[in-house]
Parts: structure tokens; C-alpha cells; sequence
């Protein structure tokens, strides 16, 4: 007797992946358009877009109210002003946005807390979008380079879901995000190692490739952090997505919860500040 419900179950999977290359054919050379020519101060703008949109979610999954959720954009956008053109800061907050994903996030993962309308839920909210928007203006100066060092996240993520699919049996964090595997993350540092090899050869090869490998790595698990802590933000909120904006992927948070952690420590690591 045929299997009605799991082939109803493989046609909705192929619709989803349909419609998330889609969105990506759509929205990547849209993004590598903006970087590419768009000057510095637009780029700021147009990203700050986004940011304010990811913050949006944000709020809605932190349970902020409207006066809390105003607060936030408010401060979002004066942060924003104030570093902008400010390039003294850049290492400090780079700095610290690379101690909240080695300390804080990873004891937030361990205790597992729920993000209420709070000042823990605002501070986080900052540290998590903040630093990413930053790095980004940075990293424009260097249009291909940002491009490449995103490829880090985008290859690590592509790997670790072809390795988990295939071959994962042991779960990452089953209560946090069941579908991940320590054989995903496997996969991942693999994927990375080999592209690691590709940068450091066309990028950077008066550089020690042990320090490409070990940047790479490390951004690597920021990024796996950055998609378990947005998780964790979901989970507390009882939340598939983030969103429903980007067809196939969510929301904004969905799609650059990697991101958030692991462009900050790329920026940190790969530009003269």
C-alpha cells in the first residue's frame, strides 16, 4: 500500500527547496549588486534596512511591546550613527562581539533561558545585529573579499546539512535544534578546510595558511552558535520561523543567524582598522 503521507512529505520538501533557490537567485545578486556599487553611505543605509528588519523579529520573538520595540530601533539607529564613521570603535566592538559568542552564548545554550521584553533581551538583541551591520560597512571596502568571506558561512552551512542528511545519527542539541548532528558539523569543517585552502591560495598567500584554517574554523563555529542561538530565541518563543518574508527560509533572523556571529570575527580578522 503506498506511503501516501511520506510522499506528501518529500513534495512538500522539494516545494520548499524550490522556492529557497529561488529566493536566493533572487536575492544574492541583488546583495552582491549593492556591495559591488553602491557607495559606503547608501550601502550603510541599505543594510541598516535589513537590520532594522531582523530587529523587528527580533522584538516580536523577545515578546517586546510597542514602547519596548520603539526603544530598541531608537537605540539600534543612534548605535548605528555613532559608529558608522567612527572607525576608533571598530575593534572594540568586534572585540566584544566575539567575547558574547565564546562566553555568553554558549553558557546562554547551556542554561537554555527564555528572552522576555527585558534588558538581557534588548542587550542581546544589540550585540547580535549590531556588530554584523558594522562589519559589513567595513568589509565593503572590499566588495569581493565580503563576498568571499560569507562564502565561509554559506559552504559550512550547505555541508553541514548534506553530511547531517546523509549521515547523521548523533544529535548537536537535540532540545535546542533536533536536526542538527555532530556528523552536519563534521561535514562542515571538511567543506571549510578545502575552501580555507582555495582563500588562503588566491586571497592571502603571504599569509600563514594555519591562521586562514584556524579564522575559517573559528568562524565556522561562531556561525554554528549564531544558528543555535537564534534557535534558542525561537524555541522560547514556540516558533518555526522568525518570519515569513523570505519564501522557503523564513525571515531575515533565518537567514543570516550565521551571520550575526561569524562576519563580526571575519571583519575583526581580515581588516586594517
Amino acid at each position: 500500500m503506498p506511503n501516501y503521507a511520506s510522499r506528501s512529505r518529500r513534495i512538500a520538501r522539494r516545494s520548499v527547496l524550490k522556492l529557497r533557490v529561488l529566493t536566493v537567485a533572487v536575492l544574492l545578486p541583488a546583495f552582491a549588486a549593492c556591495a559591488f556599487f553602491l557607495p559606503a553611505l547608501w550601502w550603510a543605509v541599505v543594510m541598516f534596512g535589513a537590520v532594522l528588519l531582523a530587529a523587528a523579529e527580533w522584538a516580536r520573538l523577545a515578546g517586546f511591546g510597542a514602547m519596548l520595540s520603539a526603544f530598541f530601533y531608537a537605540g539600534l539607529a543612534l548605535a548605528g550613527f555613532l559608529l558608522w564613521d567612527n572607525r576608533a570603535l571598530d575593534i572594540p566592538v568586534f572585540a566584544a562581539s566575539a567575547a558574547f559568542w565564546s562566553l555568553a552564548v554558549p553558557l546562554a545554550l547551556w542554561r537554555k533561558p527564555v528572552f522576555r521584553a527585558n534588558a538581557t533581551g534588548v542587550l542581546a538583541g544589540f550585540c547580535v545585529l549590531l556588530p554584523m551591520w558594522l562589519a559589513a560597512l567595513r568589509l565593503q571596502t572590499d566588495p569581493a573579499l565580503l563576498l568571499a568571506l560569507l562564502a565561509i558561512v554559506w559552504i559550512s552551512d550547505s555541508a553541514a546539512y548534506g553530511a547531517g542528511h546523509a549521515l547523521g545519527r548523533r544529535k548537536l542539541a537535540p532540545s535546542i535544534s533536533p536536526g542538527k548532528t555532530w556528523e552536519g558539523v563534521g561535514g562542515a569543517f571538511a567543506a571549510v578546510a578545502v575552501y580555507a585552502a582555495i582563500f588562503h591560495y588566491w586571497w592571502f598567500p603571504a599569509t600563514d595558511f594555519m591562521f586562514v584554517l584556524a579564522a575559517f574554523f573559528a568562524m565556522t563555529v561562531f556561525g554554528i552558535l549564531g544558528d543555535l542561538f537564534e534557535s534558542l530565541l525561537k524555541r522560547g518563543a514556540n516558533a518555526k520561523d522568525s518570519g515569513t518574508l523570505l519564501p522557503g527560509h523564513g525571515g531575515i533572523l533565518d537567514r543570516i543567524d550565521a551571520i550575526t556571529a561569524a562576519l563580526p570575527l571575519a571583519a575583526l580578522l581580515f581588516t586594517k582598522t
